[in-house]
């Protein structure tokens, strides 16, 4: 009889209301104890605990105001005119964004992406497209040929026409705002050659593309408050992607200063539980909603912080590729044994074998953060850390 029966297991865990300058690593490491202790469960060497990025933020302090945008924006891109390309669609993620952004130049000319932004959120369908006989590979509208072709375009989540909340929230900083449709960044440089990406997963292309073809200057988000301006937050990473709405003039910055924490926060663990317990920052997931078309992913990366033991990606085996080709003959304890055995067996990069074909080869963090995401939701549930048991076991164990 096998030792366990049960494999990986997520567990959302409670912890008090985190305000800035909270000695986080010992609230989460303590709020872990409290919970194994409350459940009865036992902690194990390889458990994970996770946090998601947006408490680590908040205990650093981590934010910063639209002025301290448009600030870094002027002093970087010069205060005139310039090109602000591939935005996605959101309240939560740009907007703010785009106010401090506003704040920083004469005029925005808003060049968005269509049919729908980088991560999915949709302007137009492509059966409308279709139908009006547009190629978004090569063709560039204004906003009267927009109109004209598509009329308003609503998302079907907020109800919001983000084309004229966009250009609404730039005229009202006293930014004089046009706003154009095209895919090919290189469209921008007929209207400026000083351009603001804000592409999050395909900016280095971007901004490569850009200066092949003659920008003056190519910034992305990640380039914007990557240093304290006037004490604000910064990230000298990412800047201002990951970044989302705190108040009417402020925005939460990605978290600074991740594998500080994450280190910390592990010996804490180890110092109450004895345990070796790996540990990771969590923002959004690696998932595509099947409904909305939406692809979850608008932080750069789904942790940008963790320990040693999470690097990498999971060396697995496909249980029903043994038993229907390696092991069809055999049933019962004898099949049992024999895929037992060749667990135990196993290379240590199954890359490329037919044995691991259907398993994910994803990095270890992706897979882990998008659990994570999904066990802490984005609502009320009250549980910033997630604590993963078993998620390294195997048949053996």
């Amino acid at each position: 009889m096998f030792e366990r029966r049960v494999g990986t297991v997520s567990r959302g865990i409670r912890c008090p209301i985190i305000r800035n300058g909270d000695d986080l690593p010992t609230i989460v490491a303590q709020s872990v104890m409290d919970a194994a202790y409350s459940e009865g469960f036992v902690l194990r060497d390889r458990d994970v605990v996770a946090i998601t990025e947006s408490v680590v933020a908040r205990a650093q302090g981590n934010y910063a105001t639209c002025d301290a945008i448009g600030k870094d924006v002027r002093e970087k891109l010069g205060g005139e005119t310039i090109g602000v390309i591939f935005p996605i669609l959101s309240r939560n993620r740009f907007a703010m964004c785009l106010k401090g952004i506003a704040r920083g130049a004469k005029k925005i000319v808003l060049m968005l992406s269509y049919p729908s932004d980088e991560v999915g959120n949709q302007l137009v369908s492509l059966d409308q497209l279709d139908d009006a006989g547009i190629d978004p590979y090569t063709d560039v509208l204004d906003l009267a040929k927009y109109r004209e072709l598509f009329g308003e375009n609503r998302h079907p989540f907020t109800g919001m026409d983000y084309v004229s909340y966009y250009e609404e929230i730039i005229n009202k900083e006293g930014a004089e705002a046009e706003i154009i449709f095209a895919n090919r960044p290189q469209a921008i440089l007929n209207y400026t050659k000083k351009v603001l990406t804000c592409d999050i997963h395909s900016r280095f292309r971007s901004k490569r593309l850009l200066k092949e073809a003659g920008a003056e200057i190519v910034l992305g988000m990640d380039d914007i408050l990557t240093t304290s301006v006037d004490g604000s937050g910064f990230n000298s990473k990412y800047g201002l992607l990951g970044s989302n709405k705190a108040t009417e003039e402020s925005v939460k910055l990605f978290p600074e200063y991740g594998e500080k924490f994450v280190s910390e926060t592990a010996k804490i663990l180890a110092e109450m539980s004895g345990k070796n317990i790996e540990v990771m920052i969590y923002g959004d997931g690696a998932f595509k909603d099947p409904q909305g078309k939406i692809w979850e992913l608008a932080d750069p990366v789904v942790s940008p912080a963790y320990t040693e033991g999470l690097k990498g990606t999971p060396n697995e085996l496909k249980l029903k590729y043994l038993a229907d080709n390696d092991f069809k003959d055999l049933s019962g304890e004898e099949l049992r044994n024999a895929i037992s055995d060749r667990i135990k067996e196993k290379e240590k990069n199954l890359v490329g074998k037919m044995a691991s074909e259907g398993t994910t080869p994803r990095q270890l963090t992706d897979l882990i953060g998008s659990l994570c995401d999904l066990t802490s939701g984005s609502g009320d549930k009250g549980t910033p850390v997630v604590l993963i048991q078993g998620y390294f076991d195997n048949y053996t164990d």
